[in-house]
């Protein structure tokens, strides 16, 4: 399969403690990845590595299959990889629209925003994703909007800054089991489009629900990586992560 993004061997060390130990890892086009682990795993680590925020020690990262040097978080969002943080750094007094056109506007020559085209492109993108209701759209203020709707705004400012991998982190935290469908129907439909998404939790029922395969993290180290179908259940899931982490003390 075509991997966005591959890791090879990746180490990471802050003041001589090792956050991520010899990291394989790599995430293939159009396809849901859930990563999991307990606090301390070095989950935050490795989505810092992903995105460019750190360069790893030791190792490799590999771009569509070809190597790069000096990786950095310019790079990273040239090759289309974009994170969806837990706060979601959204604006709720401001509409969809300017959220997610926020400090990337569409403007004339002399400077005057093409307010029309980026109403138009707003409403593309999040009926793309997956916005069904006729009374929202690109001009609905974001804080009148519930908890998944939020998570498909910054989604979909992903989407407009071009992303082939989107990293959620803990996106259904504090979610309704309606809500929490919300963002299963949102991902589902960025996979239907030919993207990816890494998909970070700590409740391993939503993370088993929309995942294609799992990453397990322990102290730094992958432990152990799972097809969906090599995992029945979610609590068989937990059970193996559960063995797997015990293992390794």
């Amino acid at each position: 399969m075509e991997k966005i993004i591959e890791l090879k061997s990746v180490t990471k060390k802050f003041d001589g403690v090792t956050a991520l130990r010899n990291v394989s890892f790599s995430v293939n086009k159009g396809e849901i990845v859930g990563l999991i682990g307990d606090n301390g795993a070095g989950k935050s680590t490795l989505i810092k590595t992903l995105v460019g925020v750190h360069n790893p020690d030791d190792g490799s990262i590999e771009i569509n299959g070809k190597p790069v040097v000096n990786w950095n978080a310019l790079k990273a969002r040239q090759a289309g990889i974009e994170t969806v943080f837990q706060d979601k750094a959204l604006c709720p007094q401001q509409s969809i629209v300017w959220n997610i056109f926020m400090g990337k506007e569409l403007r004339y020559p002399l400077g005057f925003i093409r307010v029309k085209e980026q109403v138009d492109e707003a409403n593309r993108i999040i009926r793309e994703i997956g916005f069904t209701s006729k009374l929202i759209d690109a001009n609905s203020q974001v804080g009148n909007l519930s908890g998944g709707e939020r998570q498909g705004v910054a989604i979909a400012r992903a989407i407009y800054n071009d992303a082939e991998l989107i990293i959620l982190d803990e996106p259904t935290t504090a979610l309704s089991l309606i809500e929490t469908q919300k963002v299963f129907d949102f991902v589902n439909n960025i996979k239907a489009k030919g993207r990816s998404v890494l998909f970070i939790g700590h409740n391993i029922f939503h993370v088993y629900d929309i995942s294609d395969r799992f990453v397990i993290l322990d102290r730094g180290k992958i432990v152990h990586q799972l097809e969906k179908t090599d995992v029945d259940s979610p609590e068989n899931l937990i059970r193996i992560m559960k063995e797997t982490v015990e293992k390794g003390e």
